[in-house]
Formats: C-alpha cells, sequence, structure tokens
C-alpha cells in the first residue's frame, strides 16, 4: 500500500513538473479567460480553463492560487467524471435498465455478461445519439475551429443546446413533465402555471436531474412488459410442478429451458432493440438515424409487436 501511494506521488510530482512546458503549447485559437460568475457554475469548459490558468508558464512566474499538483488533480477528476455525465444525458440510461431487467426476466445470472450488455448499450446509444453528436460538431467544434466562438460561454452555450433539445423532446415523448416539474419546484421556480414556462427557464442542471428520472421511469415501465411474458412462463411451470407433487423441484430449472426457447423463437433480442429504438423520439428539425437505414427503421416498426408475441407464445407454451 505504501509502495502505491509513494508511485502515486512521483507521479504527480513528474505532472507538476512538465508543467511548465505543457502550458506553453496552445491548441486552437486562444480564447480569453471566462470570469467565475454563478451562470458558468457548471460550464465544464470554463472549469477546465480557470484550473489551467493556475499552472505556472514560465520557470520565474509565480504560481497563484492552488498548487500546480493539485490543479493537474481537478483536471483528471474532470475529465474522469465528464463520461458519466455524457451517458446520463444520453439514452444509455433507459437501454442498459431495460436490457438489465431483460436478463433478470431470462432467469440467466450472468449471461449474456455485463460487458456484452453494456457494450450493446453503448453502441446503441451511438447510434441514436448520432444525429444530436453530429449536430453539436457542427454548431460548436467546427466554429471553434474556425476561431469563430469568442468565448467560452458562448462556446459552452453551443455545445450544450443539443443534447437540451434531444432532453427535452423524450420528457416531451413519453409525457413525464413531473419529474422536472418536482425538480424546478426545489429549485424556487414557480410551477403553478406550467403553461407560461419556456425551455429556456429550465437551466441545464435542472434539466438533467428531471431527465434522469423520466428515464428510470419510462425504462422500468418498458422492463415491466418485458418482464411479464416470462413471469406468466414461471407461473405455469410453478402450477404444474405443484399438480405434480413436485415440490422439491425448483421451478427455474424447468421453466429457463422454455424461456430460452420460446425467446430465440420470436426472435427476441431484435424485437427488443428495435422496440429501444423506436421508443426515442427524433429530436425535430434532426434527421433521425432510423431514417438512415431502411432495414432498422423496418425493424423498430415491429417493436410495438413484440410483446403481444411474447404474450402469445407464452400462453400457448
Amino acid at each position: 500500500m505504501i509502495r502505491i501511494v509513494r508511485l502515486a506521488i512521483i507521479a504527480l510530482l513528474a505532472l507538476a513538473a512538465s508543467a511548465p512546458a505543457l502550458a506553453q503549447t496552445e491548441i486552437g485559437p486562444p480564447l480569453p479567460a471566462s470570469q467565475a460568475e454563478p451562470s458558468t457554475a457548471f460550464n465544464p469548459i470554463a472549469l477546465l480553463d480557470s484550473a489551467a490558468g493556475t499552472l505556472p508558464t514560465g520557470p520565474d512566474e509565480q504560481v497563484h492560487g492552488i498548487s500546480s499538483a493539485m490543479s493537474v488533480l481537478l483536471l483528471l477528476t474532470v475529465l474522469a467524471l465528464a463520461p458519466s455525465i455524457m451517458l446520463m444525458t444520453t439514452c444509455f440510461m433507459r437501454i442498459i435498465v431495460v436490457l438489465a431487467l431483460l436478463r433478470q426476466a431470462l432467469g440467466t445470472a450472468n449471461v449474456p455478461p455485463p460487458q456484452v450488455i453494456t457494450a450493446l448499450a453503448l453502441f446503441m446509444t451511438m447510434t441514436v445519439m448520432a444525429p444530436t453528436v453530429q449536430r453539436v460538431w457542427d454548431d460548436a467544434v467546427v466554429p471553434y475551429q474556425r476561431g469563430e466562438v469568442a468565448d467560452y460561454e458562448d462556446l459552452w452555450a453551443r455545445a450544450r443546446q443539443p443534447f437540451r433539445d434531444f432532453m427535452f423532446e423524450q420528457i416531451a415523448a413519453t409525457g413525464n413533465w413531473s419529474s422536472l416539474y418536482v425538480v424546478l419546484e426545489h429549485r424556487g421556480v414557480d410551477i403553478s402555471d406550467p403553461s407560461r414556462l419556456t425551455r429556456a427557464d429550465v437551466d441545464t442542471a435542472s434539466l438533467v436531474s428531471g431527465y434522469m428520472l423520466s428515464e428510470l421511469k419510462t425504462a422500468f415501465l418498458m422492463g415491466f412488459k418485458v418482464y411479464l411474458p416470462f413471469l406468466v412462463i414461471d407461473m405455469v411451470i410453478a402450477s404444474l410442478l405443484i399438480s405434480m407433487s413436485m415440490m422439491m423441484l425448483p421451478p427455474v430449472l424447468i421453466s429457463l429451458p422454455f424461456k430460452l426457447l420460446l425467446f430465440v423463437l420470436v426472435d427476441g433480442w431484435t424485437l427488443v432493440v428495435g422496440g429501444l429504438l423506436a421508443s426515442f423520439a427524433p429530436v425535430s428539425g434532426v434527421e433521425h438515424a432510423a431514417a438512415v437505414w431502411p432495414a432498422a427503421a423496418e425493424i423498430a416498426s415491429h417493436g410495438s409487436r413484440a410483446l403481444a408475441c411474447l404474450g402469445r407464445a407464452a400462453e400457448v407454451a
């Protein structure tokens, strides 16, 4: 343990020693440092700039603010949390919850493995979020590379707007506005007349919290519908075993092959994935990813019939 701590301290000292050389390298057009205002409290670009400003730029320049090692640690912390925050503002959460409930409904403990479920959810997220990410690239990254962005606040507003539109569209499609109203009420926003509220009145922090609550509710509803046919099979098998006085035999041992056979016969993975892709509302004015591949759109259109097929097959079994 002491050896690991010593290695960590040596790594931090090495990063701090290389800070002057790193600070002399400029990437992209120079941008003015943003002020620490309340409006930029959730601006990660301004936070990175403020942390980078504490690094020394020369051997004779005194360091102001926190130490260089702490600045590097802060930068690494922000970079480590950024992927998690990005996943929570996309469709990843709904997909991973539904797939996890599907695996539990099948009764297979670790099949497919968690790595496979996570990878499938990640690639499905990339498919659904492709138009939104392309919009961020066109509206924020390309103007930044051309030097058309004047400050960090403008860059942050351009980058977050496509994700805000996506989250608003999903909340509107599911009708889970109550999740957002709860967060706004806690923040002190008057929600007595919701018709007077506009999207500009909702800050990003409240929108992300409301969106996560909305996605959890939607994912659990979809998971319940997927879970129900397999529950019927378990109940039928358990009733048969009890009627044959085989109460010591676990029903899961008998129902598992029937559930796997049923799931394969109805092409369950395609139906569930197609239903998940079709459940996300396209953003207004942005071409939906399913429109690029007619085959994927056709599969998604049959997602609503997946539950009916599973239910009928369960009744036959």
